[in-house]
């Protein structure tokens, strides 16, 4: 008895016969023909070397070797109808693991949104990987998430990003700040205070370099933070200025006072983002269909950008 003997065909038409007690019957079932039955039972009579069926009452009846082999055949064909199934759902995106490499700001949005998403799809199973740029920078470089969001995204050939969210960075100062709702202010009257801020490398860093390397300006004096929540409470407590993420204050509930010089706030948008040289995963493409509805739903109509939609034709061509 040699099981390399064995297909599923085989069994298949064993158990048609079994459940129907008849060749004919099981050949209509299968849409084969009396002969191909018989033929096909006489293959697997000769490999188990025993009767299978025996007739009472005009019906086919398995024999004691026939029933254990239905058994077997029912174990056999139905752990493979599971897996079919599995393979089917994990196609479709409704099953699986989706890994997302995060900056720390936008783990004030997301989670909601993943909370939402987990109950519509309970078999994805979800793995955040939350750090500052650098760090899911390196994640997007060895390719360990399937998805990433970065409010600077990384540049280069293999790089899609495709905007999701504005995120608006406000300058904040302590409550009783002598600048608070002094009007006719300007950055440079501001240039001496001292400016709490991120660690090099990080987007909000980087974005307000930029723009005050853009009016001349450099900070005198400046305390480096490596937390949103830590300076946030630092500029609460009057240790200095600081421009954040406006859904980093909204989170907060710290008093702080925001500043409205010219140029502010900065305009900022947090990116979605992929590799392109990386096959998106079918629960990744499940999630960039499921983002448009969800933010548009919960989140405040003046963080969305205007073409949210699109998202799924940008990631997912063939949409």
């Amino acid at each position: 008895m040699n099981v390399r003997h064995l297909s599923f065909r085989l069994l298949q038409v064993y158990q048609a016969v079994v459940q129907t007690g008849s060749i004919s019957q099981a050949a209509r079932q299968l849409h084969l023909t009396q002969p191909t039955v018989s033929i096909q039972l006489k293959k697997l009579t000769d490999w188990a070397g025993e009767p299978l069926l025996e007739s009472q009452h005009g019906n086919l009846v398995p024999s004691r070797v026939g029933a254990e082999l239905y058994r077997a055949s029912q174990d056999v064909l139905g752990r493979f109808a599971d897996f079919s199934q599995f393979v089917q759902s994990a196609r479709a995106g409704n099953s699986g693991s989706l890994s997302l490499g995060i900056v720390t700001t936008a783990k004030y949005i997301l989670p909601p949104l993943l909370a939402e998403f987990s109950r519509q799809f309970p078999h994805i199973e979800l793995i955040l990987n939350i750090g500052n740029r650098a760090q899911i920078l390196s994640r997007f470089e060895q390719q360990q998430d399937d998805l990433f969001l970065f409010s600077h995204p990384p540049a280069g050939n293999q790089v899609l990003a495709r905007r999701l969210l504005k995120n608006p960075l406000q300058l904040i100062a302590p409550p009783g700040h002598w600048a608070v709702d002094k009007s006719g202010l300007g950055m440079a009257d501001l240039k001496d205070e001292r400016f709490l801020i991120r660690e090099p490398g990080s987007a909000t860093r980087m974005m307000l370099e930029s723009w005050l390397s853009s009016q001349g300006l450099v900070l005198q004096k400046t305390m480096q933070i490596e937390s949103n929540e830590a300076i946030r409470l630092s500029v609460a407590s009057g240790l200095g200025l600081a421009v954040l993420s406006a859904h980093t204050l909204k989170a907060g509930t710290e008093p702080v006072e925001q500043l409205h010089l010219p140029g502010l706030p900065l305009e900022s948008h947090w990116y979605l983002v992929a590799r392109r040289d990386r096959r998106l995963s079918a629960t990744a493409a499940q999630l960039i269909r499921f983002l448009p509805a969800q933010l548009a739903q919960h989140l405040d109509p003046a963080w969305l950008v205007s073409d949210l939609a699109r998202l799924p034709d940008d990631f997912l061509p063939d949409n």
